[in-house]
């Protein structure tokens, strides 16, 4: 099993050393390769409760992954792998991130669920913050096309007041909302061709 991993690790790294432009010289490929184990090579996560990078703003991507690093946020996998990583190389990551391209978003859509989770989205005004493309901006993250799952566990943590060290505005945004209109605005977001 352990050389399973490391096969899977030597295999990541020739895939995104592959992919790395001269631009993003200065990110090693050791840090690209931890980052696309759970990330994605190209940012697009096929990992269950793992975020898509691909196409967010940078400036928030920089900051999470300070605040990460600083254990503001508390993601202890993600903590560990930020341990002595300057804020240069974390702008370059997030810059990195913030260039690719999201890969296309899911096509399977039943338009009732659709439907009433863009009329919940619209009621709830997520577009006035995440822009009414949802495509995000500066330090707000872009919902378009981003994972279902983690969209919905996201907005379960700011409900239940789990999301420490994040945006505290979205606690009161999703305060009283039900779970099922939860999963409905997330199935529709996700859905969302940017």
């Amino acid at each position: 099993m352990q050389m399973l991993s490391v096969v899977r690790v030597v295999v990541l790294l020739g895939a995104v050393l592959a992919a790395v432009p001269a631009a993003y010289a200065q990110i090693s490929a050791q840090r690209l390769a931890l980052c696309a184990a759970c990330h994605g090579a190209d940012g697009n996560s096929q990992l269950k409760g793992i975020p898509s990078l691909a196409a967010q703003p940078k400036l928030f991507l920089e900051n999470q992954l300070v605040l990460i690093r600083e254990g503001v946020r508390d993601i202890p996998a993600m903590k560990a792998s930020l341990d002595g990583v300057s804020d240069a190389e974390i702008t370059e990551l997030a810059k990195y991130y913030a260039d690719k391209p999201l890969a296309p978003v899911p096509t399977d859509k039943d338009a009732e669920v659709f439907a009433r989770g863009g009329k919940l989205a619209e009621g709830m005004r997520c577009g006035i913050c995440h822009l009414p493309t949802y495509l995000g901006r500066e330090q707000i993250p872009r919902l378009a096309g981003q994972r279902e799952d983690y969209l919905l566990h996201s907005m379960q943590q700011f409900k239940n007041n789990q999301a420490v060290g994040r945006d505290s505005n979205m606690a009161a945004s999703v305060y009283g909302v039900s779970d099922q209109d939860l999963q409905d605005i997330s199935y529709y977001l996700a859905r969302i061709t940017p």
